[in-house]
């Protein structure tokens, strides 16, 4: 699933791969699109911040719900989930860049001397 994932993405999920995360561009971060973790996939992951991006789309209350779970199913392996909208990355994608940028660098603190890191 993941794999036929990364071949179909949606527009958003490009835009941010080709314009931010693609090739270490991002702050020199390897980030890998539709990683499979635990019993979820996650639009893009970094090994080494532990972190992981969310593109959410048009949802519905039900989906919402999901994605708090998985969020906190996430975050109980020490994987700081970051979400952005497709339409924030559509009509905005420097914002998102400067937002992320700046998460990042919280998260870095966050983590700083911590090793939380547990297998999923």
């Amino acid at each position: 699933m993941a794999r036929e994932n990364r071949k179909h993405p949606t527009q958003a999920e490009q835009k941010i791969w080709f314009e931010i995360l693609r090739s270490k561009q991002f702050e020199n971060y390897k980030f890998l699109r539709q990683k499979p973790l635990d019993n979820f996939i996650v639009d893009f992951y970094c090994a080494e911040l532990m972190l992981a991006i969310e593109i959410d789309g048009d949802s519905h209350a039900m989906q919402k719900e999901y994605d708090i779970l998985r969020s906190e199913k996430l975050d109980a392996y020490g994987i700081k989930v970051i979400r952005y909208t497709n339409s924030d990355i559509m009509s905005n994608v420097e914002g998102v860049y400067g937002d992320l940028k700046e998460k990042i660098k919280n998260h870095h603190k966050e983590q700083n001397g911590q090793n939380t890191h547990k297998n999923c």
